[in-house]
Parts: structure tokens; sequence; C-alpha cells
């Protein structure tokens, strides 16, 4: 990790983001960081979004103090908790196979006699 002072950097913005590898740039302000260069090799957008939401932030800080507190459960334990708690997404679900209906002859109705 590389950090450049904001007041120190010399060159544009394209110049730096155009030099990383594999590092960060931190850009600091004063002695507190105040922007980050972040390489997006390998990185998706959907990860990206969720890695800076606050609210998904919040979720994985949760998680983090329950499990380092002993509170955490095997998948198979996680998997009966949510099956009790709604029944499943039929959208969600494998089609199942269809029934092939018996074809039965088509019945006519008699017919009255010409007269």
């Amino acid at each position: 990790m590389r950090k450049i002072s904001l007041a120190k950097a010399s060159r544009s913005l394209a110049q730096y983001a155009a030099e990383l590898t594999d590092d960060i740039i931190v850009v600091t302000k004063g002695k507190r960081p105040f922007a980050a260069l972040v390489p997006l090799k390998n990185v998706d957008r959907e990860s990206l979004a969720l890695s800076t939401h606050p609210e998904f932030m919040r979720l994985v800080t949760r998680a983090r103090r329950q499990f380092a507190a002993g509170r955490s459960m095997t998948l198979e334990e996680m998997r009966i908790r949510v099956s009790k708690m709604s029944p499943p997404n039929k959208r969600l679900q494998r089609p199942r196979a269809r029934r092939v209906a018996q074809s039965t002859p088509a019945v006519r109705p008699r017919s009255r006699p010409r007269g």
C-alpha cells in the first residue's frame, strides 16, 4: 500500500491510476486517509457496490461480533432455521416435471336422425 499526500501530489489522478498494479494508493489529507485508488482487477460491480454500502458493512460488522462471541451456526442449522421461517419462493424453485395426461377419445354428441 502506497500513501500520497494530497498536498504533495504532483501528477494527475489518471497518471497515478495508470500505475496501479495490485497495490492500493491511499491519498491523505493532513495525516488522515482521504481517498483511495483501488485496482479493480478481478472485482465485479456488485462486490464493489456492497463493499462500500454502509448498511451492508453494518451487517458484516454485526456478524463478525456475533462470530467472535461464539454465536455461530453450521450450514445445516441455518438451512433448518430458514426453512422454518417462510415457505420457499416458488419462482426460485425448479419446475416440476409435468404429468402427461392420458389422452381420452373425444366424445361426440349424438346427432339426431335426419328425416
